[in-house]
């Protein structure tokens, strides 16, 4: 029997809406395609679809065309066989892409840059964009590169933290053809050694935004400041966050190019690891170089019960984190949350544990990272052996804010998730498509995975479109890994017969 399956559902959608169709097509994976393969959706490129492959340290671009079907296998050889290969980040633009991708050689790391046309392969000549050299191995990346928005900007950045009291940023920022814009080399005065630097963020003139926090004892953050890199700018502009009466959990940053702004949010505690009592934000506005809007919004008796699943209504938000931003041109916002938790025979769950992994750092790792970049690589995906550990991913809360936060609508698409192997088969990815919002997620009905759909419009009306039928099949999807790779399409990665293949999902 033949990998290839081909499906093609009618869905009926919102009243709100005319009627979409969806059609997924399936890839073939190849022999050497198994489950503990590592991947990443580099996007599409010029009509096709490109898929990093790291098979057996052969680094290999699959080349897709729109029915899915594999029409080129290119080994991208310019990357050493016997150098080790520590992380890879694809820039998908309309005609090629950028594979820039690190690696470390004796003492020193790599960052190069590679430009793949739609067909997989290169063109031109590699790039040297910058090394580092190591007195030891590398467990982690060194290097994080980020995008703006309308990807005219790129910026390449390391942090080395061997003096755990002065950080030193360099970053190297490049246009769109990566030729060099400016490269500086700053410190980050670090007063107390419970201070951490958190997400990372750039936007489409180039300037990069990221906070800086207290957090004592994975605790709450009692503390904390956002920090601006202008573009040619040679220091850090600092501004204080007015924490005096709240307690934040972890701090989330987005650019909104639109209205030239940023903006930062979190859950917020009244009482030090108290629970989650709602949501801050912080709104700079970059033209007038002056704070917005800097607010808490308390979550209601009535959302909490709605949001809560299995937890106390006191509780509700406790187990959750936010997972997505989305700035609105008229200046409103809307927020993404998802309840996220693991229970074990051994260890109870604790919020403040996880958060404080993101924040810890080895005495002997010189050079740390934002987390919130870090992919498959090199993480514990399908850790079989560790069976005391069950995974859990519930409910989604989606919220919205108009230009003066407050809040618009609120609603909870409810679901229940867990896995005793890893957490890929969890969680959704998110699809924009024609100013609607599509949570895609696996849900067990009658002892069958199915692929659900819940889209919610901008006036927050909800609607579950009928369910995408497709593992009595055989097919396991991975949303969490999937990619948004134009304005009505998204690939996902899928189990087959424990192979991995990739899912296109049409929404015409």
């Amino acid at each position: 029997m033949t990998f290839r399956r081909t499906l093609l559902l009618l869905v009926l959608a919102a009243t709100f809406s005319p009627a979409l169709s969806q059609k997924i097509v399936y890839s073939e994976p190849g022999k050497d395609d198994t489950r503990r393969m590592n991947f990443e959706i580099a996007g599409k490129v010029a009509g096709n679809f490109l898929i990093y492959k790291n098979i057996r340290n052969h680094n290999l671009i699959s080349v897709l065309n729109n029915e899915m079907v594999e029409v080129a296998s290119v080994e991208q050889d310019y990357v050493p066989d016997n150098d080790r290969m520590i992380n890879v980040d694809f820039f998908p633009y309309s005609d090629f892409c950028y594979m820039i991708y690190q690696y470390q050689k004796k003492s020193i790391i790599y960052c190069m840059a590679a430009k793949i046309d739609g067909n997989g392969k290169k063109i031109g000549d590699v790039m040297q964009l910058d090394t580092t050299q190591l007195g030891f191995a590398a467990n982690n990346k060194i290097y994080t590169v980020l995008s703006s928005d309308d990807k005219s900007r790129l910026i390449v950045f390391k942090i080395n933290s061997k003096n755990r009291k002065n950080y030193i940023i360099t970053s190297i920022l490049l246009d769109d053809k990566l030729t060099q814009l400016k490269k500086s080399r700053l410190a980050v005065p670090m007063d107390d050694r419970h201070e951490y630097l958190g997400e990372f963020n750039v936007d489409n003139e180039g300037d990069l935004v990221f906070t800086k926090f207290l957090r004592n004892n994975n605790d709450n953050i009692s503390e904390g400041a956002f920090v601006i890199k202008y573009a040619q700018a040679d220091s850090f502009s600092y501004k204080p966050l007015n924490l005096e009466k709240t307690n934040l959990d972890e701090i989330r940053i987005k650019v909104d190019n639109a209205n030239k702004r940023y903006f930062l949010t979190s859950f917020y505690l009244k009482e030090r690891r108290g629970n989650i009592d709602g949501l801050y934000y912080y709104v700079w506005d970059k033209q007038t170089g002056s704070l917005i809007n800097e607010n808490t919004v308390t979550f209601s008796e009535e959302l909490r019960k709605e949001a809560k699943g299995d937890a106390g209504v006191r509780n509700a938000f406790d187990d959750y984190f936010i997972k997505n931003i989305i700035t609105r041109k008229d200046g409103g916002f809307i927020i993404g949350a998802e309840a996220y938790f693991t229970t074990s025979r051994f260890n109870t769950w604790n919020r403040w544990d996880y958060l404080g992994r993101y924040s810890y750092m080895s005495p002997s790792d010189y050079y740390s990272y934002s987390p919130y970049y870090s992919n498959w690589w090199g993480n514990s995906r399908w850790n079989s052996g560790n069976q005391s550990v069950r995974y859990h991913a519930d409910n989604i809360t989606v919220l919205s804010f108009d230009k003066d936060g407050k809040m618009e609508w609120n609603n909870v698409i409810v679901k229940e998730q867990f896995n005793d192997q890893s957490d890929d088969l969890l969680s959704y990815i998110l699809m924009i498509t024609g100013g609607q919002l599509h949570f895609l997620f696996n849900q067990a009905e009658r002892r069958v995975e199915l692929l659900n759909d819940y889209s919610v419009a901008p006036d927050g009306q909800m609607n579950r479109n009928p369910t995408l039928k497709n593992l009595d099949k055989g097919y396991e999807f991975m949303p969490k890994y999937g990619k948004q790779v134009s304005a009505r399409q998204v690939i996902i990665p899928c189990l087959y017969r424990n192979y991995i293949c990739f899912a296109k999902v049409d929404y015409n």
